[in-house]
């Protein structure tokens, strides 16, 4: 069950009222890249400003962990008005942890959600907490996350027909 999310949507973008409810979540820990951006953009995905204002709206808390470096995540954060962990360390579960503690989350509402298996699935699961597979926005063209990818099929295969679409 290490490797196997909770949930499986889409996108981030799915995360709705109606899912938060059913699922009484009060916080989120997000990945950020191929989460709510491109790997490596400086720009959010279109739809990610407004579903974190429809979020925000309705209370939800939420902090961006990214085993990126500070530099690479605090002007993405910033501009999605998203307080960060960077370095995250992420199958690890000091960010997951860190980031729960900053929030003043409990586990039993938070989720953790991101696109990659091996990291946040793994993280999330370790430290006891729901967890999303997101779909990314876009495949990665580099070799290393063609193999990430393949990898994670070995674990979790991705049944396309099954994914919940909001």
């Amino acid at each position: 069950m290490l490797f196997k999310p909770t949930f499986w949507l889409n996108s981030v973008l799915m995360i709705d009222e109606d899912f938060l409810r059913e699922n009484r979540v009060e916080a989120l820990v997000l990945d950020l890249d191929n989460t709510l951006s491109m790997h490596g953009d400086p720009v959010p995905e279109e739809g990610v400003e407004d579903w974190l204002d429809k979020m925000r709206g309705l209370g939800i808390k939420m902090r961006v962990v990214s085993n990126n470096t500070n530099r690479r995540v605090a002007p993405l954060a910033a501009r999605l008005g998203l307080e960060f962990t960077a370095n995250g360390a992420k199958p690890l579960t000091f960010g997951i942890t860190r980031a729960m503690k900053a929030m003043g989350a409990d586990r039993n509402v938070t989720l953790v959600v991101g696109d990659q298996i091996f990291t946040d699935i793994v993280a999330g699961n370790l430290r006891g907490v729901r967890t999303v597979l997101v779909e990314p926005f876009h495949l990665e063209k580099t070799w290393t996350f063609r193999l990430k990818r393949r990898l994670e099929s070995v674990v979790f295969h991705r049944d396309y027909s099954k994914l919940e679409r909001r």
